[in-house]
């Protein structure tokens, strides 16, 4: 199994490891630190070795930071995480802030007095979040002190080692493109912003331009590695050796310079020395890479990772095997599906059983690399956490009277899926049904949207909630995330969220997934994957329009659905889907299976 389902909550965290670390900053003179939930590349997926936030708190979330002070603490979280916080961390010692409303820089403009020094870890605080940290210590007299080592480490003394997962060639037949061709249109973007070079910190965007793929954290298959890409010339890799094979290290040495990490700061050094304009992502860089680059005589150009668009942006070949991945899902999906109505009938299923048996189905397609995140599986109030990660300690047995929400993803070589579809157990009330019917609605608004040229993730955010706020509801998350190709289950800068400022363009994978999570209750979130659609001319239409190709061919709950709350529009979309589910995934079922899905696509 590709899941731990092991509590990973440490009692030793909270009091006994704040008092190791204040112990240490009053050695090094400090007077605070923040613990952000980051490593040296600022993505979301972290290695054992860099969750400092797990250590310190017991938070396993996926984002957030945490603030320590001679005598005061708080730890930070988004509206994902208000409820997991609170089970995992003792609120004695880290009492829980809201990380959007209520922002660390607020905490610390009430707490910091004239005269202290705030440490922070230069590579773990971009440029752009330390500009804003500069000025609440510059307001209340403080200094912010930089620093190379962190002190967290000084004190964790059963910290994991750096990983050292292999890394494979991604060929050219699933990729699209060869990585001369990607380095070239790099290369070409940095001469348009008439610099020198710049600094690549993701390392997806290394595994999108060097062709080649990782096993360095869970789920993802990325190469933790920095590198850094010349207007002219041979990029530089920055990866440690360990995980290049002779083959591997032989193919990457015809596009590029490689070099261990601890040369890292030696090679922004000499960018810097040489007087060179280096491009870096002030929102991605840590301000260490920054300041190695300018206090050495370099100059920088702030502007987005040019590698970000064009990742995102997918390629003919790339889409083919994402829908391809979709099918080979979907089919293990519905006989999940089948399965599940079976087996949860009997009141003995819990949620492991559930996310277990998931897997196996994906397993079985012969194809499965992995699971694409940590599955959701939450049964009644679990699933009202949006992130919920089922451990042995919170697993539930699915209760026969509420909806049962399952979100999960697989990892295939030409393709990365993610689906949520929130399941019927039982009896549920009319209530229940009117919510799943309204989180629908928004789910439709979203696949059947037609916008133009320029229009922005955060234009359509709106058609996902319309429905909910007219009843008085909404949801605290994004509507939808970018995806990757056989890389990040979340990806950049593509969104459908309030924040989702980037011009949706052609080729992009982006999820569509409204909810609706009444708290102690149950959950519910339906979502499918859709390709952002060339501009096409609409009948009597004055311009072409963009939209969506649902890719996920997976039905929905039928029992839930409540269809006189649907228009004829959105009745006719719902059939129209569960008729191409039923003749594109049936003729791939076992008989069982598909007399399953047959019924399940019954016309409403």
């Amino acid at each position: 199994m590709f899941q731990n389902f092991d509590d990973l909550s440490d009692p030793s965290c909270g009091a006994p490891h704040a008092a190791l670390l204040r112990a240490e900053l009053k050695r090094l003179g400090l007077d605070g630190f923040l613990i952000p939930r980051a490593d040296a590349h600022q993505g979301e997926y972290v290695p054992p070795h860099d969750c400092r936030l797990q250590w310190l708190t017991g938070f396993t979330g996926s984002a957030g930071m945490a603030a320590v002070l001679g005598e005061d603490a708080a730890v930070f979280v988004d509206g994902r995480y208000t409820i997991q916080v609170r089970e995992q961390v003792d609120m004695d010692v880290f009492p829980a802030q809201h990380l959007i409303t209520e922002p660390v820089t607020e905490w610390l403009a009430a707490r910091l007095k004239p005269g202290q020094k705030l440490g922070i870890d230069a590579m773990l605080h971009t440029v752009r979040e330390v500009r804003r940290l500069r000025e609440i210590c510059k307001e209340a007299g403080a200094e912010l002190i930089t620093l190379e080592a962190n002190p967290v480490d000084a004190v964790w003394v059963d910290r994991p080692e750096p990983p050292v997962g292999q890394v494979m060639l991604y060929p050219t037949e699933l990729a699209g493109r060869g990585s001369e061709d990607k380095i070239a249109e790099i290369q070409k973007a940095i001469q348009d912003k008439k610099a020198d070079a710049c600094v690549l910190t993701q390392p997806d965007s290394i595994a999108w331009l060097f062709n080649i793929r990782g096993s360095d954290v869970t789920h993802t298959p990325l190469p933790l590695s920095f590198a850094t890409v010349p207007a002219e010339g041979k990029p530089s890799l920055y990866i440690d050796g360990r995980k290049l094979s002779n083959s591997v290290r032989d193919a990457l040495a015809d596009l590029t310079e490689i070099s261990e990490p601890v040369d890292f700061q030696g090679g922004l050094k000499t960018l810097g020395t040489e007087g060179k304009k280096v491009i870096i992502d002030p929102s991605l860089a840590g301000i260490g890479i920054a300041e190695a680059i300018t206090d050495t005589g370099g100059t920088l150009v702030e502007a987005s990772d040019p590698v970000l668009l064009p990742k995102a942006v997918k390629n003919e070949v790339e889409l083919n095997g994402a829908r391809k991945a979709h099918v080979r899902d979907a089919a293990a999906y519905i006989s999940f599906l089948c399965w599940f109505d079976e087996e949860v009938a009997k009141g003995e299923l819990d949620e492991i059983g559930a996310a277990e048996k998931l897997e196996e189905f994906r397993a079985a397609t012969g194809e499965l690399k992995d699971i694409s995140f940590d599955t959701i599986s939450g049964a009644g109030p679990n699933g009202a956490i949006c992130h919920y990660r089922v451990s042995r300690t919170s697993n539930l047995k699915i209760p026969q009277d509420k909806p049962f929400l399952i979100d999960s993803g697989a990892q295939y070589i030409d393709g990365t899926t993610d689906i949520t579809r929130t399941l019927a157990v039982g009896t549920v009330s009319e209530e229940m049904k009117k919510h799943y019917t309204l989180v629908l609605k928004g789910h439709i608004a979203i696949s059947t949207a037609k916008f133009p040229e320029g229009t922005t993730g955060a234009q359509l955010d709106t058609l996902a909630r319309i429905d909910l706020w007219k009843a008085g509801l909404d949801f605290d998350h994004g509507t939808g995330h970018g995806v990757g190709t056989y890389l990040g289950v979340h990806e950049g800068p593509q969104r459908i969220a309030k924040t989702g400022h980037v011009p949706l363009k052609p080729g992009m994978i982006l999820s569509n997934e409204p909810g609706y999570y009444p708290a102690g209750e149950y959950g519910i979130r339906l979502e499918n994957l859709e390709i952002v659609t060339a501009p096409k001319d609409i009948p009597g239409g004055e311009r072409p329009m963009l939209g969506f190709e649902t890719i996920t061919l997976v039905p929905f709950d039928r029992r839930l659905i409540v269809a006189g709350m649907l228009t004829s529009d959105e009745r006719s979309w719902l059939n129209r889907y569960h008729q191409r589910v039923r003749s594109e995934i049936g003729p791939l079922l076992a008989a069982k299976d598909r007399i399953w899905l047959e019924q399940a696509t019954e016309e409403i």
